[in-house]
């Protein structure tokens, strides 16, 4: 068993929908720096050492494990097993299993790759003779907009501009962009080359079809210049769910943030228009849609060719169980930007949003991450610390320094307005509509910048 190799130093198994119990002998592995099971269907307890020696990313994504963070503790102990022993599957044994199951995987992809090439060419013969406006060329029109696959499947479409088919999406070339606790997102490009970003939704942990196509429908509705709109949802035959998304080609703020090189200076408008349009984004969700979003992170927020901010995965705890959402809940906010009640009330309100939308302003004006480590203080507590001890200065990005002769005022007033936000007492947060009142006073808008609010 992989628990007797002595000398494995790193264990990825993360993604591959394994069952059961995380093996007691990984603790013999004295060696084992990196583990990595999270996102698979593993239950039961942790084992202790493993729990002690590895942080709760390793662990995260299985609803049913427990016991790897104070906040997913195991109700009662496992039974110990009074089965009779199973023989012990020899070499040989093995070989045959393997050599079974790759010839059955060998199998499903030739199958999918002829049902692909299948279906683009029937789909050219039957393109004449379709009825969806869609798939004609011109947008579909106000409302929803439903095709059939030819395996069953369902795609429906909400308020254009989408000209595909079901078929078209799901023999689409896919790139994995990233993953979370909901599932991987995918930028798919479409047999016209045209490119939408596609979120395929883990199964186990959403609701019932009926159940998920009622939400679902709802928060297709939902449009804002400061939220990205979802265009389609597809319903598999074997349960599949797909949301499609437009494609954002600048990315993540985090990454426009973070990963940009020193010939890449982001100016302070920029920055405050960004930090407007998250603001009128979740004003909308809170005050319009009733929508607490949970998980406002820069990586949430994605950036349009006008480098307009789109904050995404609002709403995505509608469409999932009530036990998922209750361990997602115990580890969401992570990196920084969880509200410090959080870990006592167990569910996001308008003030936690407030706190993450505060961190995401003092990320914008140090530069610095919320995952970095920074004495063991968290960026909130960072940025107290400075100015408290009245070095003030040393808080703003460099960049940001340059021009700080002409936008000093604006600086200050921002900082203190995100140490507002991110006051350790909900109470003394600010609502969101006032976070805009007060960034609108501190910059007004120019008119090639506006966004509708």
């Amino acid at each position: 068993s992989v628990g007797n190799i002595s000398s494995l130093v790193q264990l990825d198994l993360s993604e591959n929908e394994l069952g059961g119990q995380i093996p007691f002998s990984l603790t013999n592995l004295s060696g084992l720096s990196s583990l990595n099971v999270s996102y698979n269907n593993l239950s039961g307890p942790v084992p202790v050492l493993l729990s002690q020696k590895f942080n709760s990313s390793s662990f995260v994504g299985n609803i049913q494990l427990c016991g790897y963070t104070g906040s997913t503790p195991c109700l009662s102990p496992n039974p110990p097993s009074s089965g009779h022993k199973h023989r012990k599957l020899s070499t040989k044994d093995i070989i045959l299993i393997a050599a079974g199951a790759l010839l059955i995987v060998l199998f499903i992809l030739c199958c999918i790759l002829i049902t692909c090439l299948v279906r683009k060419k029937t789909t050219s013969k039957q393109g004449q003779t379709t009825t969806r406006s869609g798939l004609k060329g011109t947008s579909p029109p106000v409302g929803v907009d439903v095709e059939s696959g030819e395996n069953g499947g369902k795609l429906v479409h909400f308020d254009g501009p989408m000209v595909f088919g079901a078929d078209d999406l799901l023999c689409a070339t896919a790139e994995i962009m990233g993953k979370s606790t909901y599932g991987t997102v995918y930028k798919a490009t479409l047999e016209d080359g045209s490119q939408v970003a596609v979120k395929r939704l883990r199964e186990k942990i959403m609701k019932t079809p009926r159940e998920f196509e009622n939400e679902v429908t709802a928060l297709g509705k939902i449009r804002h210049p400061n939220l990205l709109a979802l265009r389609a949802y597809y319903l598999g035959p074997k349960g599949e769910k797909l949301l499609v998304f437009d494609y954002m080609p600048k990315g993540s703020l985090s990454t426009f943030l973070h990963a940009r090189g020193p010939e890449m200076p982001i100016a302070w408008p920029t920055r405050m228009r960004i930090v407007k349009g998250i603001t009128r984004g979740l004003l909308h969700l809170h005050t319009r849609e009733n929508i607490i979003h949970g998980n406002l992170t820069s990586s949430n927020v994605l950036l349009d060719d006008d480098t307009q901010a789109k904050i995404t995965d609002f709403g995505l705890s509608r469409l999932m169980t009530a036990a998922a959402n209750a361990n997602i809940v115990a580890t969401a906010g992570a990196l920084g930007y969880r509200a410090p009640e959080f870990s006592k009330l167990k569910k996001a309100n308008t003030k936690t949003d407030v706190y993450s939308i505060g961190v995401i302003i003092l990320e914008l004006l140090t530069g610095k991450s919320p995952g970095e480590g920074m004495n063991g203080m968290d960026l909130p507590q960072w940025v107290a610390s400075i100015v408290k001890e009245e070095w003030t200065n040393e808080v703003f990005d460099l960049e940001l320094m340059k021009d700080a002769s002409s936008i000093s005022d604006e600086l200050l007033n921002t900082l203190k307005l995100a140490l507002h936000c991110v006051d350790p007492s909900p109470l003394a947060r600010p609502e969101v509509q006032q976070v805009l009142q007060q960034l609108e006073e501190i910059r007004a808008d120019t008119p090639a910048s506006s966004t509708p609010s």
